[in-house]
């Protein structure tokens, strides 16, 4: 069913990790659904070659190079913009799978950074514009790993848990304020990059995640998920969304084929 063009006032949508994935399919899909989007990412190449790619369909995208666990550049890029109506915290990532015994610290420390700290550094420096749009939403893309362990996971688990809390936390704070915060948790979803990323660029590891499983999700499906949630009416709040494949019952029972 078609959607409503957004409010003028709101109509700016900032989309973090949009060089591939869940982020650039979002900005693909809210920008057919009226926004104006901007692409942040640290890959600024593939940022521009998106905000082209948009263009050329008719719609208005702004690539801005950015690391969003950098307070500083996160606070200079917030001083582009008076209003906003949409952030979607989509930048996170997994590194490794290793037990909780012989897990690399430095790979939970920085997935703790960029899956909250990044968020967090986004989510404060925009929240002014936000709520100045009157009619303001945050978009936090969690995980099922965000809400429930699986062996391998912790470094990964315990930051996606820490998205959670916030998003969970920060509506409990703005209650009143014309921002609604919605979290949307997806499950097994198969991208060029993710396993990869996270295996080290070990392309047999990264196949076996997704082996015998039939149709886990496409970024297109999670980022119409997002683009379905944010342009309901803005009275509606999706607090928290939990997106699986068919074949996902948990993150631990998921069926394959043989």
């Amino acid at each position: 069913m078609a959607t409503a063009a957004p409010p003028a006032a709101s109509r700016i949508a900032v989309v973090t990790g949009a060089s591939s994935g869940i982020g650039a399919a979002t900005a693909r899909q809210l920008a057919a659904a009226g926004y104006r989007v901007v692409l942040t990412a640290r890959r600024k190449d593939r940022i521009e070659a998106l905000a082209e790619e948009i263009g050329r369909a008719g719609h208005q995208a702004t690539a801005y190079a950015l690391d969003v666990t950098d307070r500083a550049a996160v606070d200079e890029f917030a001083t582009a913009f008076k209003t906003i109506g949409v952030l979607v915290n989509n930048a996170g990532g997994a590194l490794g799978a290793d037990p909780v015994a012989t897990g690399d610290p430095a790979d939970w420390r920085q997935m703790y950074e960029t899956n909250v700290i990044g968020t967090l550094n986004l989510t404060q420096a925009l929240l002014p514009q936000l709520i100045a749009s009157g009619d303001g939403t945050v978009v936090v893309v969690s995980s099922t790993a965000g809400h429930g362990t699986y062996e391998g996971g912790g470094g990964y688990v315990a930051a996606k848990h820490g998205a959670h809390v916030l998003a969970e936390t920060l509506r409990l704070e703005i209650v009143g304020q014309p921002v609604r915060v919605i979290e949307i948790a997806p499950g097994m979803v198969k991208t060029d990059e993710f396993a990869l990323t996270r295996f080290g660029g070990d392309e047999d590891k990264a196949a076996k995640v997704y082996q015998g499983v039939a149709e886990p999700l496409t970024a297109d499906d999670v980022a119409e998920t997002i683009t379905w949630a944010v342009t309901r009416p803005a009275h509606v709040n999706v607090d928290l969304l939990v997106l699986r494949p068919r074949a996902q019952a948990s993150n631990t029972k998921v069926h394959r084929e043989a």
